[in-house]
């Protein structure tokens, strides 16, 4: 339902055939994505870091492909976005890497790539596991937390702030970015991150709320 208003209230459609989903996070909640992208008939694109909630994921069926490999997700999402094939590809890697690959797209062929964005990164627990910064591998950052967890939580908001900044050019040119009540804009402003709505309170954010703006 979130996805299929989100394609109502923003991109005014009704049919999300051939329309591109990207977020994060396969863990408890938010492995749901994948199967709702789906059953939405777009194509969604989940970023994990967790190998085992990735392929957890997939060997339950809510996951119909997984990559390691950003050159094959890109040619993935073309293919099925012209095809106006329903698909949810899993991306075994950082969330950051594939937002700024998609803003490198952007860059340098002039295509938005995605319509539609989230992210359901446990981001109300950053600090201890909830989110992983793109500077480093799975395993390497877990070590980071337990050895240095101030150098680690550095890392994750210097991640943050490069995360907001591909989610901004992007909406910049088109695409429509929700938060999905998972504290990810809250932690982005924390950061020093541009999430801040201009010309309003310090407490607004450039970005809505799935519960307020979409199923509202």
């Amino acid at each position: 339902l979130t996805v299929l208003n989100a394609g109502r209230r923003y991109l005014k459609a009704e049919d999300l055939s051939g329309k591109v989903f990207v977020t994060s996070g396969l863990g408890g909640m938010s492995g749901a994505q994948a199967k709702a992208a789906v059953i939405a008939g777009c194509v969604g694109i989940i970023a994990e870091v967790d190998e085992a909630a990735l392929l957890k994921r997939y060997k339950q069926g809510w996951l119909m492909e997984i990559s390691n490999n950003l050159d094959h997700c890109i040619a993935r999402l073309r293919d099925a976005r012209k095809n106006k094939i329903a698909l949810s590809l899993g991306y075994h890697g950082n969330v950051v890497d594939l937002w700024e690959r998609l803003v490198y797209e952007l860059d340098t062929t002039g295509e938005l790539l995605v319509d539609l964005g989230s992210d359901q990164t446990s981001c109300h627990n950053p600090f201890s596991g909830g989110y992983y910064p793109v500077q480093l591998g799975f395993e390497e950052a877990k070590q980071l937390l337990s050895t240095n967890p101030g150098k680690f939580r550095t890392m994750v908001q210097e991640s943050l702030r490069r995360h907001v900044a591909a989610i901004n050019r992007l909406a910049d040119k088109g695409m429509f970015f929700w938060d999905y009540g998972n504290a990810f804009l809250l932690e982005a402003q924390r950061a020093g991150a541009d999430v801040e709505k201009k010309g309003a309170s310090k407490t607004e954010f450039r970005y809505p709320s799935y519960v307020q703006h979409i199923m509202g």
